[in-house]
């Protein structure tokens, strides 16, 4: 199945960043929001970071022109009607994601594709909120998307093959190196990453370091590019307690639990960048 026209669902960093790369690579895009606002701010970002690729150098005005015209918003998940694939990208929570499924099949054509941008929830289960299971998959893009060109694709328990081979020629169309994980909480990325972030927040509670030896120590002595807790605050403290609880609950294992002070900044609000602090201030 070649796909031409793809809907979007969330216009945020990552909603925004996957509809960024599809119009650059030629693919028509829907964009929609909980609020048309939302969405249209989201259009108008993207057309930011497009112009930023401009003065760069990296892109002509005739093709950020071009990119920008491919994305139009609507006003609900009506505006997917005639789209190829449908990819989720709204906030890491279940139940959510869940209705957005069920909505959707009953509006998006037969035979489309219905894909999750989730970082931990089962495929197969939100496949199960539809009548096209088959027709279901994950597409886990990185932050940020326009520059990470790494994607998990993750097939559900009934996910078939021509859905499979689809995505795997879209998102090599995007430009994006494709991996394959199992449907179970965390596929591989956010398997090894969320530990790894938690860790570093148990080490700083129980004060093994500060805040910027702790990551000055992984840059350094790991050669990352980041340290974990600017990582965390680049991700949102909010999403990796989130994929932290899932792994927690669907795994069983006392060694995912979230670290306290996890619990305690996104208590205080203190989600990272997008909130203007988090382990750092902005």
């Amino acid at each position: 199945m070649s796909i031409q026209k793809i809907g979007i669902i969330g216009a945020g960093q990552m909603g925004g960043g996957i509809a960024q790369v599809a119009a650059q690579a030629g693919v028509e895009v829907v964009l929609v929001d909980a609020q048309r606002d939302w969405a249209d701010k989201g259009k108008k970002r993207i057309d930011g970071q497009l112009e930023k690729l401009v003065q760069k150098g990296k892109l002509s005005a005739e093709d950020r022109a071009a990119a920008i015209a491919r994305i139009t918003v609507a006003d609900n998940y009506g505006g997917f009607e005639d789209c190829d694939l449908v990819v989720e990208a709204a906030t890491e929570n279940q139940e959510l994601k869940k209705k957005i499924f069920s909505d959707l099949d009953k509006v998006v054509k037969p035979g489309a594709i219905l894909a999750s941008n989730t970082s931990s929830i089962s495929i197969t289960l939100l496949g199960a909120q539809t009548k096209r299971p088959e027709k279901v998959i994950g597409m886990h893009f990185m932050n940020p998307v326009p520059v990470m060109k790494l994607v998990e694709v993750i097939r559900g328990l009934a996910t078939d093959d021509a859905t499979y081979q689809s995505v795997l020629e879209l998102g090599r169309g995007f430009g994006k190196t494709m991996v394959t994980a199992k449907d179970i909480p965390g596929f591989i990325v956010n398997r090894l990453l969320i530990p790894f972030l938690n860790e570093a927040c148990f080490a700083l509670q129980e004060s093994l370091g500060s805040i910027e030896d702790i990551d000055a120590g992984v840059k350094l002595g790991l050669n990352h590019p980041m340290g974990p807790f600017e990582l965390a605050d680049l991700i949102g403290l909010d999403t990796c307690l989130a994929i932290s609880e899932v792994l927690h609950n669907e795994l069983g294992d006392d060694k995912y639990r979230p670290a306290p002070l996890l619990r305690q900044y996104v208590a205080a609000g203190w989600l990272g960048r997008k909130s203007g602090r988090g382990f750092y201030k902005y």
